[in-house]
């Protein structure tokens, strides 16, 4: 059977081009009448009058073709290059494209020539080109100098760089203000900052809040924040939890969690994996998971990596892991490989 149209039901919303509500049929207009030129077009325009069907279409097609046809995007060769570098794990190979992307003004060559000092631990270049940016009111970088200040150890400047990023809107930047905060034992409010920061989604923030507690000793309240935040849409949350369940000796959950987030991609899952099996004396396995968080570029991974191979004999073979650490500013692996190579680090 075929469907009837009800003529007074509404019509669905147009999906193409917007046409004139009514086209003028050219006919009706009046035309004074006059001998017929058998070389004229079949439909002419009078001067003055209303545009045909076909002139009709072809204005409505010009005033949308802007957005039929979006701009190409702009090259960006030594973005990319860097971009795919620093993916890599290779921060110092990546300054040499990147700097020579931002002298040709492409776009995010910035950004990752940031992300590159701070992997090489650049941070006075950071502070140098930073500070005046931030001072003409490029507060998007604000987050990332209050990092560099503070690895530099300008910590007052550091903490009011962090805290305007996170009044503009870089939720991110709350995780660096709680380890400021924490460093300085201001434990309470470093809670409350990363708190707000998981409440509005940040993926790293439900993290840290677990981890502030543990580090406390408070396990009750390690356990309801990683219980609060802890789902699939927020792997490392899981991780989190994973660290909960371990230290309440229920390694079999803790277990399933730390795999659950190594499959969804959380941040420091293998490393934290590996720390786990480190623990229950499975050592085979936790390097596996150790190489996993090299191969990830996780956060950290060369004092990790090098740490484990120290602590299993292996202390030559930690040499270039350490070495890795102490170029990208990994004040812990400096200190390690010192105490390799005999040396106190606490002379001047």
């Amino acid at each position: 059977m075929t469907a009837q149209l009800d003529p007074d039901a509404p019509r669905p919303a147009p999906r193409g081009p917007v046409l004139p509500a009514a086209i003028p049929d050219p006919r009706d207009a009046p035309v004074e009448p006059g001998p017929v030129d058998p070389t004229a077009p079949a439909l002419t325009t009078v001067p003055g009058g209303p545009p045909t069907i076909a002139e009709a279409v072809a204005e409505a097609v010009a005033e949308v073709r802007p957005i039929l046809v979006p701009d190409e995007p702009t090259p960006t060769p030594l973005s990319d290059a860097g971009r795919a570098l620093l993916e890599e794990g290779r921060a110092e190979g990546a300054l040499e494209p990147l700097r020579r992307a931002v002298a040709s003004a492409e776009p995010g060559g910035a950004d990752l020539l940031v992300r590159a000092y701070l992997d090489t631990g650049a941070w006075a270049a950071v502070i140098d080109w930073l500070t005046p940016l931030v001072a003409d009111g490029r507060t998007e970088f604000a987050g990332r100098l209050g990092v560099a200040l503070a690895e530099f150890g300008d910590l007052v400047r550091a903490e009011d760089m962090l805290r305007t990023a996170v009044a503009h809107g870089e939720v991110a930047a709350a995780n660096d203000l709680a380890l400021l905060l924490r460093d300085d034992r201001r434990l309470v409010e470093a809670a409350r900052v990363l708190t707000h920061a998981a409440d509005a989604g940040d993926p790293q923030a439900p993290d840290n809040l677990v981890a502030l507690h543990l580090e406390d000793g408070d396990l009750t309240g390690a356990a309801e924040a990683a219980e609060r935040y802890a789902d699939d849409r927020r792997p490392d949350a899981l991780v989190a939890l994973a660290d909960v369940r371990a230290a309440q000796g229920r390694v079999d959950e803790a277990d399933a969690l730390y795999r659950r987030g190594a499959e969804l991609g959380a941040v420091r899952a293998h490393t934290a994996y590996a720390g786990f099996l480190v623990a229950r004396g499975e050592t085979a396995d936790a390097e596996h998971e150790f190489r996993e968080a090299e191969r990830h570029n996780e956060p950290g991974w060369p004092l990790t990596v090098g740490r484990f191979l120290v602590e299993t004999d292996r202390p030559d073979v930690a040499r270039w892991y350490l070495e890795t650490g102490v170029r990208a500013g990994d004040r812990e692996a400096g200190a390690l490989l010192a105490e390799l190579d005999g040396v106190d680090p606490t002379d001047d």
